[in-house]
């Protein structure tokens, strides 16, 4: 049985630095995207694995080999429990999904601003090791621009910095106005599992 733990954004922002990970040899991925009228939402999912060829316990550094032979190292923080149980040849599996919504909120019933919620998960005593994180952020922004001949939606957060939208659905026009207010929500969410490597063929 596979033990999995989840660890946090430093160390998986390494495992995960590869550009195009998704389409690495060792590594999948996928998105999928809806909308309908006064609410869009997009996601995407991708999974890499990397070896353990090095260990330094007194530095707390792994030497991971990741997609195409790449090395490189990262430091486990004194978050991540159970440290000592890692070994060379353990495989390193990282997981990483994000996901964005869009909510309309007609005059009145929202306030603008931003909210952060954090949180960590660490290995069990006895797990192999890690740590893990998710991390979302709300943002309601004032609706200032519509135009429908352009397909754009133009939205002025709390900070009062603003960003067009290039919109793919003309429906979302028939109830969207100038004075109303979009909720936005960026999920992320980051886990990394150390495995045992496989028993290799006699």
């Amino acid at each position: 049985m596979k033990r999995h733990s989840t660890l946090g954004l430093t160390l998986i922002a390494g495992v995960l630095a590869s550009a195009a990970f998704a389409q690495q040899p060792d590594a999948t991925g996928g998105a999928i995207a809806a909308s309908e009228p006064g609410k869009a939402a997009f996601a995407s999912a991708a999974e890499i694995s990397a070896q353990v060829i090095g260990l330094d316990k007194a530095t707390r550094t792994l030497t991971l080999k990741g997609p195409e032979g790449k090395v490189f190292d990262v430091v486990a923080g004194e978050e991540v429990k159970n440290f000592d149980q890692i070994a060379v040849g353990d495989l390193v599996v990282a997981r990483y999904v994000e996901a964005l919504s869009l909510e309309l909120r007609k005059a009145g019933t929202a306030t603008s601003g931003i909210s952060v919620s954090e949180e960590a998960a660490r290995a069990k005593p006895g797990d192999k090791p890690g740590v893990g994180g998710v991390r979302q952020v709300t943002v309601v922004a004032d609706v200032i621009g519509v135009d429908p001949a352009k397909s754009t939606i133009t939205l002025k957060g709390p900070k009062g910095k603003t960003v067009t939208l290039d919109v793919k659905n003309p429906d979302h026009f028939k109830v969207v106005e100038v004075g109303d207010k979009v909720e936005v929500t960026y999920t992320e969410a980051l886990a990394l599992s150390v495995e045992t490597a496989p028993a290799k063929k006699e």
